[in-house]
Parts: structure tokens; sequence; C-alpha cells
């Protein structure tokens, strides 16, 4: 059975991934109701929304893991 999230915790969570992955907050993000919600135009359900947030939460993290990688090959070039 899926995992029933309501629209407030998923647009929050949303947001949050958002922001910290573009600097910037989300637009046009708002709840229809518990289940539905709007995100830049798109209707989607809650726990779409959720799926979409790991999406970018992982984006982050690869971003993340690369520029760790660029400065520690930065730095054992240094060290020679």
């Amino acid at each position: 059975m899926m995992n029933v999230i309501n629209a407030e915790q998923a647009m929050f969570d949303y947001a949050e991934a958002y922001e910290r992955l573009y600097n910037r907050p989300p637009r046009d993000l708002h709840a229809l109701d518990h289940e539905w919600v709007i995100v830049n135009g798109a209707r989607m359900r809650a726990n779409e929304l959720e799926y979409l947030t790991r999406q970018l939460q992982l984006e982050y993290s690869q971003g993340v893991a690369h520029r760790r990688s660029i400065v520690n090959r930065l730095l054992k070039w240094f060290k020679q």
C-alpha cells in the first residue's frame, strides 16, 4: 500500500528541496485540497509531488558529490 502524504507536508518538502537546489523559492505552488496540489501550473497528487521532491533531493546530492570530487582532485593536484 502506498504511503499517503498530505498536500501541505508535500509542498513544504518540495519547496525546501527546490530552494536548496535552485537558490530561489518555487513559483505557483499551492494546495487544492488535502490530496491535490498545483506546481508550476500542473495539477498533481501530493504523492507525485513527493516523488518529484525525491528527484530534486537526488539531483542536489549528486551536485554536492560532484563539487566535492572536484575539490578533492584540486587538493591532490596542489599537494604534488
